[in-house]
């Protein structure tokens, strides 16, 4: 049986980032993963330009053999209205592949991996976990995602309202490269109607990646088939889509009620939902929340039990709320009509899209 301090359940970036956090401090980490990387996350792929500060990397670093696209700004609009483009004039963001952004950060974190290794079963005994069977660990880091084991372990349940989303991302053959208007810099955001959601297009060199999330899964097809009509008969995307766009789920830090420790458990990352209730970013408090596990589990000295693991969620609060956001309770209290209304028209003001829409939500 393979013993481990702490077995951090999940590879990508909330668990790498915890592992990679934990690499010279003495304990004995295991990260165990379902899937071989590189394997395909359905995601819009870009990051902010925090964490790869977070994370020690420099973009020269990354950069060979993967894909780095450099994002100076954003076109914003209501879906189907006037479009805003906003032009930072420097670098804010890049665009990045998951397949090749995960298995990165991944291999360099300088721990024991396990991959293509599902959970199949978690108990305790005495003071330690023994998950698999084969595996015994002192503390346990569920971070395999919205459905992570780990998280069901402790008693979240998949009975909640979580944000949909339905994206694909694909190589663009050469001869049909010049007919998208999509520039590679300048990745576009649509907002739906009802403001409930967004759709986005991205380009990243040769690949391009399209898709919109909602708050209701019942709506999502509809919207984001009209979103894809949108893309045609404005001329932005002329081609057809290479296959099904996938789909995947997360909560917003803020609406939800997980519970995110336990006794010997953390959860980080989407396990816990922690994406940013605007914007709906999840990379950036994936790999927040998995530097401050990692802090945590340092000064705990040994000592996994719930009191002593509290202190996580507190500074997690602290860590990833964006501050003062009277503006937006007040929109949630106005009429739905009015609201919207507003915000239709506001989505065409440059100082709204800039201040409000990038540098509080997109960009924070």
């Amino acid at each position: 049986m393979h013993s481990c301090d702490v077995l951090i359940v999940g590879g990508g970036p909330a668990g790498s980032s915890c592992a990679w956090g934990l690499r010279s401090s003495g304990l004995e980490v295991l990260v165990l993963d379902k899937a071989r990387f590189p394997r395909n996350k359905v995601c819009g792929g870009w990051i902010t330009v925090p964490v790869l500060r977070s994370l020690g990397i420099h973009p020269d670093d990354y950069r060979p053999g993967r894909t780095l696209q450099p994002i100076t700004g954003f076109r914003v609009s209501a879906m189907g209205q006037h479009e805003t483009e906003i032009d930072y004039e420097r670098t804010v963001s890049y665009g990045i592949r998951r397949c090749e952004f995960d298995e990165y950060l991944l291999r360099r974190c300088g721990v024991q991996i396990r991959e293509e290794s599902p959970v199949t079963s978690i108990e305790r005994f005495s003071d330690v976990w023994i998950v698999n069977g084969e595996i015994r660990a002192k503390l346990l880091v569920g971070a395999g995602g919205h459905f992570c084991p780990v998280s069901r372990h402790i008693g979240n349940t998949n009975h909640e309202e979580p944000v949909v989303a339905q994206e694909i991302e694909f190589e663009v053959p050469p001869e049909q490269s010049a007919s998208c208007s999509i520039r590679p810099e300048i990745p576009e955001l649509y907002f739906c109607d009802d403001l409930k959601g967004y759709g986005w297009c991205f380009r990243k060199n040769n690949f391009i990646n399209i898709g919109l999330g909602r708050m209701d899964h019942i709506a999502l097809p509809r919207h984001m088939e009209r979103f894809l009509t949108l893309l045609r008969t404005t001329g932005k995307v002329t081609f057809d889509l290479p296959a099904r766009p996938a789909g995947h789920a997360y909560l917003l830090f803020g609406s939800s009620q997980r519970k995110i420790v336990d006794d010997s458990i953390m959860l980080i990352g989407d396990s816990a939902g922690l994406a940013y209730e605007q914007s709906g970013e999840g990379i950036r408090p994936a790999v927040e929340s998995g530097l401050l596990a990692a802090e945590i589990i340092r000064s705990s000295e040994g000592l996994y039990n719930r009191a002593r693991l509290a202190v996580y969620s507190d500074l997690l609060v602290t860590r990833l709320n964006p501050g003062h956001a009277y503006p937006e309770k007040i929109a949630k209290h106005l009429p739905t009509h009015l609201r919207n209304s507003l915000a239709r028209m506001l989505l065409k003001s440059e100082w709204f899209c800039r201040r409000v829409v990038l540098d509080r939500w997109f960009l924070q």
